[in-house]
């Protein structure tokens, strides 16, 4: 059997058509009442207080497809906080799909930091600003993961592109299903200006706020499965440099002090 034909039965195998609400596909899993379905199940709200932040996951598990979802982030002094929306399979060699907004001082840009990990390896950040505030309205996030590549958008422009490096030698996440989970938690001791700047706990409740998810995967009625060889085209890649060159803040392939022996082989890909 062809290790095409092999990726096609696993993606059917875990597939899944997405319609409804945000109640049909995701349920709270913590916060003890800090997380709301409100408006029907079209509206998810998370929060956090100096007890405890909150949380959701998808019902079902994914293998390959691309997934949208609208957030509109924790305003004010954010500082301290992060905002977490991921793809994870679980265990010690679990894959992940990152992206984590990282809160700031009132004024300051939030940061957005994604990072890849496969077979329980990450240490493959970058991180963005945004050219807009993400706390004043709702702004889509997006993810496409098939077997050549992810792309991680913002309102349909890539930010960022990570390759199946496979050929020289880097594992890729192709194997495991992995469920969507999101958070509002408390990370203080690192996500502002690497833990300088404190939460500010007499801003509480936090809260942070989703909508409009959508998936299309090989299980989705009335597409295609053209996603599963979706690449950037020209226009998009134009779009790619423009983000990078002007909101990019850090890129692991570019951090010669950390990698003094040699970047990573995935870097040059």
């Amino acid at each position: 059997m062809s290790c095409k034909l092999v990726l096609a039965l696993m993606v059917s195998a875990f597939a899944i058509a997405t319609a409804g609400t945000l109640d049909d596909n995701f349920e709270i899993t913590w916060g003890e009442g800090r997380a709301k379905m409100l408006n029907n199940g079209e509206l998810l709200t998370l929060s956090l207080d100096k007890i405890s932040g909150s949380g959701f996951q998808s019902k079902n598990e994914y293998l390959f497809g691309k997934i949208d979802m609208q957030l509109k982030l924790v305003p004010g002094n954010s500082a301290g906080t992060v905002t977490a929306y991921y793809l994870s399979s679980q265990g010690p060699t679990h894959d992940e799909i990152d992206f984590e907004f990282l809160g700031n001082l009132s004024g300051d840009p939030y940061t957005l930091h994604t990072n890849v990990f496969s077979q329980g390896k990450g240490n493959r950040e970058q991180q963005f600003h945004l050219w807009f505030d993400p706390t004043a309205d709702f702004h889509t996030y997006s993810i496409l993961w098939n077997p050549q590549r992810i792309i991680f958008y913002v309102d349909g422009t890539p930010i960022r592109e990570y390759k199946n490096a496979e050929s020289v030698g880097v594992s890729y996440p192709k194997n495991q299903p992995m469920r969507i989970y999101s958070s509002l938690w408390n990370a203080d001791d690192w996500a502002t200006r690497g833990g300088l700047i404190k939460t500010d706990w007499s801003k509480a409740p936090f809260s942070a706020s989703y909508r409009n998810f959508k998936s299309v995967t090989s299980a989705s009625a009335a597409t295609s499965n053209s996603w599963l060889n979706e690449e950037l085209d020209n226009t998009s890649q134009e779009r790619l440099k423009w983000v990078q060159k002007n909101y990019m803040v850090y890129n692991y392939c570019n951090d010669s002090k950390r990698f003094p022996q040699g970047f990573p082989a995935d870097c040059a890909m």
